[in-house]
């Protein structure tokens, strides 16, 4: 009886996995002569957005040996809307288990590095929380080390609140603030703004209303006042309408500030400073995943990874032929390495490389 394709991915995972039980394995001289060599052939793909499912099996298994450490976006590469895309667990679990180092880095700031820990452990991703890079997390770390000893006025949710409490500095309350009738009525009888505020950070904020803005921009007045956003995210299409991202928020404040604000999220570097300072990662030898370039693969670009591309979110192949006719240079830097039309078409590949291997 013949079983089907995904049936016999998922047993030759389990042989595969059951093989290496107790295996260690090391990288002798000659070893690392051969994983400088194959480090080097990868800069053959840079920003050609080759597909990969178009390359003979030999020059994937050459690419899949040109990276030691993969940091992935999550939303529109991982999951999408709480439910696991087709492939990605045991894409990442595969590339965990062949000792390749595996981060997930979010810009999404509405949930905690523990709550993305819970939500990708359930969904079956083999991941800890020091392997789980958020720019809720980030934000509050930015202002830890710059001994910020103020309040904050948070435009965002309880991933950002929560790990602001984590670290002990003060904020405001996060929920709906509504226009409660008139610009008079609430310019005269309702605003009221706090006085030890040092910092404004924007982030998600599905609450997102007119006396927000107002309070935002009145506390970035002051020059003094940080203007932080944890990413700049547009929007995230749906199937029938599109959702305003933390990006759409953040320019509103921008433009009525008339401010520019400190991203902590892709694609700035800082995200992954501390991977690349503490050697955690080599950047040359890292690759990044995302669905968005002007975020995810333009991080790659920033940070000097190796980047791929997947179809399952945001941008698309058509986009980045746009980006190749382009005569803007910040077009070109969006241009990815390679491209999949998802995560999980990567799993024949990674079997295969594992059964020569073993």
């Amino acid at each position: 009886m013949l079983l089907p394709r995904f049936t016999l991915n998922k047993l030759l995972v389990r042989c595969l996995n059951l093989t290496m039980a107790g295996r260690n394995s090391q990288l002798t001289p000659s070893n690392r002569s051969s994983s400088q060599s194959r480090s080097s052939n990868s800069k053959q793909f840079k920003q050609t957005c080759t597909q990969l499912l178009d390359l003979p099996p030999a020059k994937v298994t050459e690419w899949l040996q040109s990276f030691d450490a993969v940091i992935s976006d999550c939303d529109g590469v991982l999951w999408v809307y709480g439910k696991a895309i087709e492939g990605s667990v045991d894409v990442m679990n595969q590339l965990k288990s062949m000792g390749k180092s595996i981060y997930f880095c979010t810009n999404n700031s509405t949930k905690t590095r523990s709550e993305l820990l819970v939500k990708g452990v359930e969904l079956g991703f083999n991941i800890d929380q020091n392997s789980i890079i958020s720019t809720a997390h980030a934000t509050a770390a930015y202002l830890k080390q710059r001994n910020f000893n103020k309040r904050v006025y948070v435009i965002g949710s309880t991933g950002i609140t929560q790990e602001l409490d984590a670290v002990g500095i003060k904020h405001t309350d996060v929920g709906p603030d509504p226009m409660p009738g008139s610009l008079n009525e609430f310019m005269t009888q309702h605003l009221k703004l706090d006085t030890d505020i040092g910092a404004v950070v924007v982030g998600f904020d599905e609450h997102f209303s007119f006396p927000k803005m107002t309070k935002a921009a009145t506390y970035l007045n002051d020059k003094k006042c940080l203007f932080i956003a944890t990413n700049t995210d547009e929007r995230f299409p749906m199937p029938t309408h599109v959702v305003p991202g933390s990006g759409s928020f953040v320019r509103a404040i921008q433009t009525c500030a008339e401010r520019e604000p400190f991203i902590i999220g892709k694609p700035n570097p800082a995200i992954c400073e501390q991977l690349i300072r503490a050697n955690k990662v080599n950047p040359a030898r890292t690759l990044m995943i995302g669905d968005r370039a002007n975020t995810d693969i333009l991080l790659g670009y920033n940070c000097g990874f190796q980047t791929l591309l997947v179809g399952s979110g945001i941008h698309q192949l058509s986009d980045v032929e746009q980006w190749k006719k382009s005569n803007n240079p910040e077009d070109k830097k969006l241009i990815p390495d390679v491209y999949l039309p998802k995560l999980g078409d990567l799993l024949p590949a990674l079997l295969t490389d594992r059964a020569n291997i073993y």
